[in-house]
């Protein structure tokens, strides 16, 4: 596999998010400030900027992996709440006591994807032994985020591993540092196939759908979210009670998320 290196991912996405989302939080200590997974880019932008017009206080998202995320709140980071893509990350927080348990939720779903370059023709069967790699060809790269780390990577490869392509595949695999990095690069042509999220393919024009990976072949992709035990914010908890109530819902689902969690 060929690991996509912090530069290149920031090359690929041009945006700062990717490498160093710390560094992107407003300056604002009184905002609320949500870590989240890159993939909840354009859905937690619109329910903020809704937020905000009812409300009038603004909300400081940091975007990147969840695994990197909840690697900076366990060294302390001044994050109020955590929306991960994956279980495994909030539960890594939930054991160390990191986060408040009472306000944990699985919020959204989704779906995972093969994508290529939008003027592509290819066409894939995505089932037990498809002909990924055949199509890959000698030199071709699959786009995937990390797959030991990253929730869309490590979804990927068990999809792959389930369907029996993965050992074909993965010397073929460009990693990258999340999963807004490895669809950037099917769109810029990098690679001819990548896997993402459907609500990514939906985000990203550059790219086209070729292939959805069956159910059954994957962890189901769920969305948890929760407070973080360390945060002092009064407004923190408000903003998360209104992300899992109704009223937020119409930013999730027009993004492509299936809502699997709310209140009300």
């Amino acid at each position: 596999m060929i690991r996509l290196t912090r530069r290149l991912a920031l090359a690929l996405t041009g945006l700062a998010f990717v490498a160093a989302p710390l560094a992107a939080l407003p300056a604002r200590a009184a905002d609320v400030t949500v870590f989240a997974a890159a993939s909840l880019k354009e859905a937690l932008g619109a329910a903020t900027a809704t937020y905000k017009a009812k409300t009038g206080k603004p909300v400081a998202v940091s975007y990147a992996a969840s695994s990197a995320l909840a690697k900076q709140i366990e060294a302390g980071a001044p994050a109020d709440i955590f929306f991960s893509a994956d279980l495994d990350w909030m539960d890594e927080l939930a054991k160390k006591g990191l986060i408040d348990p009472s306000t944990r939720t699985t919020l959204l779903g989704n779906t995972l994807v093969l994508v290529a370059p939008k003027d592509s023709a290819a066409t894939i069967t995505i089932g037990k032994n498809s002909p990924l790699a055949a199509a890959l060809g000698a030199d071709g790269k699959l786009a995937m985020g990390a797959v030991a780390s990253v929730p869309a990577g490590k979804y990927g490869k068990a999809s792959l591993t389930a369907l029996g392509v993965w050992d074909a595949v993965a010397p073929h695999v460009a990693e990258a540092d999340n999963v807004r990095g490895a669809l950037a690069f099917v769109a810029r042509g990098e690679a001819p196939f990548g896997i993402v999220y459907g609500t990514d393919a939906k985000a990203e024009p550059g790219v086209k759908v070729v292939g959805t990976f069956p159910e059954d072949s994957h962890p189901p992709i769920v969305y948890p979210i929760a407070l973080v035990k360390a945060s002092s914010n009064p407004d923190a908890r408000a903003f998360l009670d209104w992300l899992v109530s109704p009223e937020a819902r119409p930013a999730f689902e027009q993004a492509g998320f299936t809502v699997i969690g709310s209140q009300g």
